[in-house]
């Protein structure tokens, strides 16, 4: 019981700073779900968790979602998500692993360089970008951060990116579960235990809602950057 009770608490501050950033909770949750259940069922676990919490995400900035760049991303992203889910092992881990921490870290000067250039992301580019974080969503435990410049490279920020980039992740993650669902991975266990963290993280998002209106947009930049850095730090201690 005590074990239970200090799981939510955990997904319920994960649920909070990924409300405020719009990721972070797989790099907070994942290790934990890991330890406790084998990342057999951590994988799936986390995914219905991170399907709850974008859909809380999604309730709170309903009004601000811009859903022209969201179907877009989501047009090619799901089905890449669902390929992405069949692949797998096709890739060796390290390598996908070792790309991402590089790729996490090289978007910190990047996003700022297209903020400073005035350079805008278009739908193309939305499309495109949903097609391969998509795939990558299928078969690696976590590519929140990789949304992360594509949604803000397009000129959002605040209410607007974080409604628009969990509307676009809900979708993926939709897809991705579909695919375990086929696989007969989602047993009755693992959907209770993702229904738990999932709750947490959706109440967690909520909260949030007061913590993001009174953020200063130069605050709201340095902590993306933080978890930016947190996440490429979390996959290169992976592979030790």
């Amino acid at each position: 019981m005590i074990a239970l009770s200090l799981l939510f608490l955990l997904a319920l501050s994960a649920g909070v700073l990924s409300g405020v950033v719009g990721t972070g909770s797989s790099l907070i949750m994942l290790p934990v779900l890991v330890a406790q259940y084998g990342p057999r069922t951590a994988v799936p676990v986390m995914a219905i968790a991170s399907l709850f919490g974008n859909i809380g995400r999604v309730i709170v900035w309903w009004h601000e979602i811009r859903w022209r760049p969201v179907l877009a991303y989501a047009l090619t992203g799901v089905p890449a998500a669902v390929l992405g889910s069949h692949t797998l092992m096709t890739i060796p881990p390290i390598v996908v692993d070792v790309f991402l921490a590089a790729f996490f870290l090289s978007m910190i000067p990047l996003r700022r360089l297209i903020r400073r250039s005035s350079i805008h992301l278009r739908i193309r580019h939305m499309a495109a970008a949903g097609a391969l974080v998509g795939f990558l969503t299928g078969f690696v435990l976590s590519t929140g951060p990789l949304s992360v410049p594509v949604f803000t490279g397009y000129g959002m920020s605040g209410g607007a990116f974080l409604g628009s980039e969990a509307a676009s992740a809900m979708l993926l993650y939709a897809g991705k579960l579909g695919t375990f669902g086929i696989a007969g991975v989602l047993t009755p266990a693992v959907i209770a235990r993702g229904l738990a963290v999932g709750l947490a993280l959706l109440a967690g998002s909520m909260i949030a809602k007061r913590l993001v209106q009174r953020l200063q947009t130069h605050t709201f930049e340095l902590l993306i950057d933080a978890v930016l850095v947190a996440e490429a730090a979390g996959m290169m201690l992976a592979l030790k």
